[in-house]
């Protein structure tokens, strides 16, 4: 019943989602709520939510293959297929906000670098490659054993070995220190481009909202709260385990998740307080934005209510309970699209230069802004396609098997097994 209930909603979703790409190939940006001084919107918020997601994924991969944490071994592949899907999908949101969306290679034709973007969009590009070298090595002594099965998963997994089918223990070895060397150099590429995300919103001196040293930071920090959080909901609730199989793993990514999300908070709590201390300066019009304006229900219900107190709730009084800790995970990681609108939206809605709104009468010179139907609906074609991405890679991929450490004589009894 659960299943049928899902595939409804996925087609629900996708079907509203093709209106909003078919929007955006026919009018362009145009079938956005954009403005002339309101440049950015839902897309862009979408962008740094999945990108965050991604870096916070690929972070807790690293406790498997760097710091080889044996409580979240089994999750290691999980992971870093989560951050490589959730990846795709921030570049899907990207693209769309471009105005020439076929012109994305002038990035890398013609750089220029003294622009923060373009040292982002390279990191994301070595970002890519590492994501998928180090996914391939994780997977591919599994995919060996995969491969003897005679349906369809059999028939992908020798398309994706590429012929390398070698399980020799001197081969495995040789697999896991190449490993462990791309997830060590994938920590700091991770923290790099997606601090470097708020590090392309800091550097915008124009914008005193983001025009700070501390964004980078709180883009990290929101990283590992949201991938944490992605993580604790996808293994508590599609473990693929019997008879306990996993609760370890979910009880320690609820501890992880719930220190992270303290620790964010209070991140949030001096970010918004010392400004409004006193009530005076630039930013106290644009705290009234966020908290009393127009989208205050998106910080106080979305964000506070549904991804901080009901998770901190779940979290300390059920620390133990697999499906209480995935609930929170869920809230969390679905209500940190609010956390991202927030940062994006108040950073342009409000005038930097007073009484600018009534010099110009237009009606694209205007700083209201809510993103359209076309916007949202295109947000759901996105995520529709990394649902069934994820799907598709959860039913044909060894995702929940044990990460292959090589032991003495491992290589000949796989080799045997793939006979």
């Amino acid at each position: 019943m659960m299943k049928k209930l899902f595939a409804a909603l996925w087609i629900i979703a996708f079907a509203i989602g093709v209106y909003g790409v078919a929007e955006r190939t026919m009018v362009g940006l145009r079938a956005t709520g954009l403005t002339s001084y309101v440049v950015w919107g839902a897309w862009i918020a979408a962008d740094i939510y999945f990108i965050g997601l991604s870096a916070g994924a690929f972070l807790i991969s690293s406790m498997v293959y760097v710091l080889q944490i044996k409580a979240v071994e089994r999750i290691g592949k999980l992971a870093l297929f989560t951050a490589l899907i959730t990846l795709f999908m921030a570049l899907m949101c990207a693209w769309s906000d471009i105005g020439h969306m076929a012109r994305f290679y002038e990035v890398y034709v013609h750089p220029q670098f003294r622009s923060m973007l373009t040292w982002v969009l390279w990191l994301y590009s070595a970002y890519i490659i590492i994501l998928i070298s180090e996914l391939w090595l994780a997977l591919r002594p599994d995919l060996v054993r995969w491969s003897r099965f005679p349906d369809i998963r059999g028939h992908v997994v020798r398309v994706l070995l590429l012929g390398h089918t070698d399980v020799e223990p001197t081969t495995l070895e040789r697999d896991h220190k190449r490993l462990r060397i791309l997830a060590s150099a994938g920590v700091p590429l991770a923290i790099a481009f997606h601090g470097g995300m708020g590090a392309l919103f800091a550097t915008l001196i124009a914008r005193s909202y983001w025009f700070g040293p501390i964004y980078p930071i709180f883009f990290l920090t929101g990283a590992l709260v949201s991938g944490t959080a992605l993580l604790s909901a996808v293994t508590a609730f599609w473990w693929k385990g019997q008879h306990g199989d996993g609760e370890e793993t979910v009880v320690f990514l609820g501890r992880t998740l719930l220190g992270l999300l303290m620790f964010d908070v209070l991140l949030e709590w001096a970010e918004l307080s010392i400004p409004a201390w006193y009530g005076v300066g630039p930013e106290i019009g644009l705290l009234k934005v966020i908290l009393f304006g127009q989208f205050w229900w998106m910080f106080w219900i979305c964000h506070i209510l549904l991804g901080v107190l009901i998770p901190l709730f779940l979290l300390i009084v059920y620390p133990r309970n697999r499906r209480r800790i995935g609930l929170a995970g869920a809230l969390i990681a679905l209500s940190f699209l609010s956390v991202r609108l927030n940062i994006v939206i108040p950073g342009l809605v409000t005038p930097e230069l007073s009484g600018i709104q009534h010099a110009y009468l237009s009606s694209r010179l205007t700083f209201f802004y809510f993103p359209t139907a076309a916007e949202w609906a295109l947000v759901l074609f996105v995520v529709s396609i990394g649902t069934a991405l994820f799907f598709v890679g959860y039913h044909y991929l060894p995702l929940f098997e044990p990460a292959s450490t090589p032991a003495r004589g491992q290589g000949a009894h796989m080799q045997r097994e793939a006979i």
